[in-house]
């Protein structure tokens, strides 16, 4: 049996439910706690009594080499610790329904219709049980945990509370159906004998409580060598619940069997970490982005030492940071490269800073942070000095405005790691997101959302270049960092460009935006560019030049903006934005003339500015 992948059989009810009771079945720690409605538990307890299927149950043969932590299922109380000696996968809610229902000898908790919690007793009516034209489940009632039924002013109107009452009620508790008849025997002595009741609890125990005695569950059992990735898919594919089991959750689990708490961690080493400020940047970052971090510098670790134990290249363990590569984290190597991920990630958001990326807002790639943290984790002090920064930036500019961070990326940051930290050492290949990356000058005709990695990137790029508020001459990022009410808007707005006919296509780029702030904007409101440039310098106090200088900052050419020359502007600023963006990758974008007309051909002309 330890040898096969699983095994199927079907097992008694009864067995069954003795196992949870005693601590031989019970769930994982990644089994989310969750309870049906009374009504679900009801109709589950019907089809049993009809013999009907209602499912199979999955378990995990405990004992191998993946250990979860576990626990009991809810409401049994096994004496001890024991260990189980299997791990429900599947069937959770239907082995906790019948367990407090039928085994619990207390009551049931459970949730109402609208999802509020309750507690109570099930019984089914003897009577109606054996009604041939009746449901089975409405024969099946949920009384309150008192078993007095109250009307809205609080009176009790139907009283079960004593074993005499649900005699005379004809009322079978369900947790009564494994106690081999000794409610029955009750019952009829309460009647002293009367054949009528004798008649009835003897059909009513043949056709309603027999089925459960007689039940049998099909069951699949995963053997003990099931790897962790294995555990983790069935999970996924099996569960009726619908809910998607993370890695996370799943280490979770595993490192609790040995005592250590992963949630814990995370939440008290890793997040308070970065909880100041000026780490902002990193209010994103979530468990599975730091573990894939984690799973980077400990799979290149093995892949290092492998190859100074001379194993040949195409046999070397590759770097990975995908779901199995995860799922074979082990907490030995969690806790190894942990602390220089936290490291790496608040080196990460200093960076970051520095080419002008403050807010989680205007981020182009959250995921590029999970490369950018584990090269700065493994490159330590050599990605400090100046030309080490300098190959940072170049790469992940290149990431960005390659916008070569937006699909499956997995693969791409396995590729970073090595790459990068072997380029700032000083090799001389160029890391393969530098080469791959292109940026095609029609593509600043389509960017007209923040949905876009290039149009953030942009904005950075103008914060970076020394954009200051058009009225006040604060640098955007200082005015922005302390109110947050800066936003990008239209310099030749909205409601103007449409009546002097131009295409929204063109006017909604983001080669007619800019980062302004709103009481900005709200001077600006809808007039044309030669109406107000004569406001702001009435606003801002100074001269003509001292507006003119701000503008500039945008990389905006005033003089064109006050003669209302809207295509020299954008032909002057188009080639602006080009110029920045070429000297951010350090590459020369060329005209093409499939990217010069690329706008033509798209549907999108949505726009998510704020303008006045």
């Amino acid at each position: 049996m330890a040898d096969e992948a699983f095994s199927i059989d079907k097992r008694p009810l009864r067995d069954l439910l003795q196992q949870v009771e005693v601590g031989k079945a019970q769930l994982p720690e990644f089994q989310r706690g969750w309870v049906w409605p009374y009504p679900n538990i009801a109709s589950l307890l019907a089809s049993i009594s009809l013999s009907y299927p209602v499912g199979t149950v999955m378990l995990l043969k405990a004992g191998g080499d993946v250990r979860f932590k576990y626990r009991p299922i809810e409401g049994a109380t096994p004496v001890g610790e024991p260990e189980p000696e299997s791990l429900v996968l599947d069937g959770q809610q239907r082995l906790t329904s019948l367990f407090q229902a039928l085994k619990l000898r207390g009551p049931v908790v459970t949730q109402d219709l609208r999802k509020q919690r309750t507690s109570g007793w099930f019984y089914v009516d003897m009577v109606q049980a054996l009604d041939e034209n009746a449901d089975r489940e409405d024969a099946i009632r949920f009384l309150p945990e008192s078993r007095k039924v109250l009307n809205f002013r609080g009176q009790v109107i139907e009283d079960y509370s004593t074993p005499e009452r649900e005699y005379e009620a004809h009322l079978f508790p369900l947790h009564a159906v494994f106690d081999g008849g000794d409610w029955g025997d009750e019952f009829t002595d309460y009647w002293d004998g009367d054949k009528v009741k004798r008649k009835l609890w003897r059909e009513f125990s043949k056709e309603f409580v027999r089925p459960f005695d007689l039940y049998h569950v099909p069951v699949i059992e995963l053997g003990q060598a099931t790897p962790r990735q294995a555990v983790c898919q069935v999970f996924e594919k099996v569960n009726t619940g619908g809910v998607t089991l993370t890695v996370f959750e799943l280490l979770t689990a595993t490192y609790a069997a040995d005592e250590f708490d992963l949630r814990n961690h995370w939440e008290q080493e890793c997040r308070a970490a970065w909880k100041a400020p000026e780490y902002r940047i990193l209010r994103e970052v979530s468990n599975t982005d730091f573990l894939q971090a984690v799973t980077l510098l400990a799979t290149a670790e093995r892949r290092r030492h492998e190859a100074e134990r001379g194993v040949e290249e195409e046999r070397l363990p590759r770097i990975g940071c995908k779901r199995k590569d995860m799922l074979a984290l082990s907490l030995e190597d969690y806790v190894r490269f942990a602390p220089s991920v936290i490291a790496g990630f608040k080196t990460a958001a200093k960076f970051l800073h520095q080419q002008f990326l403050f807010d989680t807002k205007f981020l182009p790639y959250g995921t590029q942070l999970i490369p950018l943290a584990a090269i700065l984790a493994l490159a330590g002090d050599a990605a400090q000095s100046a030309g080490a920064q300098n190959k940072l930036a170049r790469w992940y500019w290149c990431g960005v405005f390659g916008e070569l961070y937006g699909g499956s990326t997995e693969t791409r940051f396995s590729q970073d790691l090595p790459d990068v930290v072997d380029w700032i050492h000083g090799h001389a290949v160029e890391p393969r997101t530098v080469t791959a990356a292109q940026f095609a000058p029609g593509r600043l005709l389509t960017l007209r959302t923040r949905n876009s990695a290039a149009y953030k990137g942009i904005y950075a790029l103008l914060l970076k270049a020394g954009a200051v508020d058009w009225r006040t001459g604060e640098k955007a990022e200082v005015t922005g960092y302390f109110d947050e009410s800066i936003d990008i808007h239209h310099i030749f707005p909205k409601s103007w460009c449409e009546k002097a006919g131009f295409d929204p296509a063109v006017y909604n780029s983001i080669i007619n935006k800019t980062p302004l702030t709103a009481r900005t904007n709200r001077i600006i409101g809808g007039a044309a560019p030669s109406e107000y440039l004569g406001r702001l310098v009435k606003a801002a106090e100074t001269e003509h030049e001292g507006v003119a200088e701000r503008v500039r900052s945008h990389l905006a050419e005033p003089h064109l903006m006050a003669a209302d020359d809207f295509d020299g502007f954008f032909a002057n600023r188009r080639a602006a934005l080009l110029g920045s963006i070429s000297a951010a990758m350090w590459k020369a974008i060329l005209e093409d003339e499939s990217t010069v007309h690329e706008a033509e051909i798209s549907l999108d002309i949505s726009d998510d500015t704020d303008d006045l």
